[in-house]
Formats: C-alpha cells, structure tokens, sequence
C-alpha cells in the first residue's frame, strides 16, 4: 500500500477486499467446537467469537446478505446470527480462516501493537457489557459488540498497512500532546473515524450497530455506554495514572449515577477513591 495515497475511497476499497483474518486462538478454539458439534450450543458460539473483535466483524459482515426478506428485522448480535444460520451451517463457512500471527509475521512491532488493541477491545467489551448490565439496557449483547467493534479501522489497518499505522504510532510517541486523529490525518489524510464508518457501511453492518460506534452520537445513553468503554480501555491501557482518566470517571460516574468511590470499587481501584 502506497504511502502517497490519499483518497478515503480508495483505502475502504483496499482494506474491504482482504480476506478478515482472526486469532489463531480463535482457530483452534473453532476446530474444538467443531470437533464436538452435536454438544455445542448457541451461547458457546457467542463466546468463542465475541473473544475476538475480528471474527466478530466477519460474523456480521456474513451475515448481512441474510437481512430482508428472510428476517424481519436486522440481526445485530452473535446469538442472532447463529441462530438465523444453524449450528453446523456456521461452522461450515467458517471451516477456513486465516491467522493474524501468519499475516503479520513479516511485521512483529505492527503484530504485538495488533493484541494490544485486541486486548484493549476486550476490555473494552467487558465494560459495556457491564454497564450496560448496571443500566437495564434492553438488549445488552448488542451494546457489547458494539465496544469490541469500536475501533475496527485501527485493528484493519494494522492488519493491511501496518507501515502506515505504526507512523502514526511513532507520531504520538514522539509528541504525546499529539491527538489521535491529528496524526492519522498526517499520515493518511483523514481520520480513522472516518474511514470506519466508511469501512462498516461498505460491509454493510447493521445500522443499529453503525449507530452505536458513533462518536458523534455520544449524547444517547446507549452511544455513551460504548464510547465511555472504549475512551475507558484506551486511557487505562497508559496506566492508571493516565491524565485522561479523571475526566472519563466523570462521565462515567454521571452516566451511571454512581459515586466516584462506587465507580472505583467496580474497577478495583479502591485507593483511588480515598485520595
């Protein structure tokens, strides 16, 4: 991928036609369920692959051709899917997946950057799901896929331009007042926001879902819930020192209707409270 090109078209056609790879844990972990498929159940499904925020993508990125009318309305969760499709209809497109480890084996920085964002979106998910749980949400998978999917630009880049993205990695390294999408701007030309919103309506994801990644639509709850997640999961990945923190402990604190001595006693940050 050329460093020169600009154009946000041209980068959601590149990264839209690569094959999504996942976790070679995902892979074995599929192969296991596969190999005792009669004793395998929806729920399972769910978990297996709301573990990793790659084949949660090429689930519902499957799964989209299936809307209209066959179903009555969109299918925005791993359950859903599942059960739309079949057990053994699931595993059967899902018998060949590739491996990240093996895509980005010429890249190691851009691989151990890769599991920290991986990581960072499990975190991220298990915050949703909790709050989401806290806040009576009527349907809470949704809110937790949601998180895991929120920064699915940066894992596909990583993925597919690994050169690009670890420039704007060294960009914020080197200038830690530097704002994300003011580096991403540099390097790609717009930011990654952009492109994501571009990328999931190329898949054609649910729109409840694209709705729900949408930062811009932070002022409803439900939005919040993920955004809070996800800023949440990127700021404590720097350390529980990291300046942004107090800030989203507010948010979330108002958000949830908790004190902050409430809020640290479900992030296991009790010390902080007494400060």
């Amino acid at each position: 991928m050329s460093n020169t090109m600009r154009s946000l078209d041209s980068w959601v056609q590149y990264l839209s036609e690569n094959e999504i790879p996942v976790l070679r844990q995902t892979v074995r972990s599929m192969a296991a369920a596969r190999a005792n498929i009669d004793m395998v159940n929806g729920r399972e499904i769910s978990s297996l692959v709301l573990n990793d925020p790659m084949m949660t993508l090429r689930v519902f990125a499957y799964i989209r051709p299936f809307h209209g009318k066959r179903v009555l309305q969109e299918i925005t969760t791993v359950a859903h899917a599942t059960m739309m499709l079949g057990v053994e209809p699931f595993f059967r497109h899902f018998e060949h997946l590739t491996e990240i480890e093996n895509v980005l084996k010429p890249h190691p920085q851009a691989m151990l950057r890769l599991l920290q964002v991986i990581r960072r979106a499990q975190r991220a998910a298990r915050y949703a799901y909790i709050w989401a749980t806290w806040r009576v949400d009527l349907n809470i998978e949704e809110v937790t896929v949601a998180a895991l999917l929120h920064d699915t630009a940066e894992i596909m880049m990583l993925c597919f331009a690994p050169q690009q993205a670890m420039q704007i990695y060294a960009l914020q390294q080197a200038d830690h007042h530097m704002r994300s999408a003011t580096a991403q701007e540099r390097i790609l030309g717009f930011p990654l926001r952009d492109l994501q919103q571009a990328l999931c309506k190329h898949w054609q994801l649910p729109e409840l879902l694209l709705n729900l990644i949408d930062d811009g639509k932070a002022d409803i709850p439900r939005v919040k819930n993920v955004k809070l997640a996800a800023d949440l999961a990127r700021h404590s990945a720097n350390g529980w020192d990291d300046p942004a923190l107090p800030d989203d402990y507010t948010a979330i604190e108002a958000l949830l209707n908790i004190s902050h001595e409430d809020l640290m006693n479900k992030l296991g940050l009790q010390q902080e409270a007494s400060k």
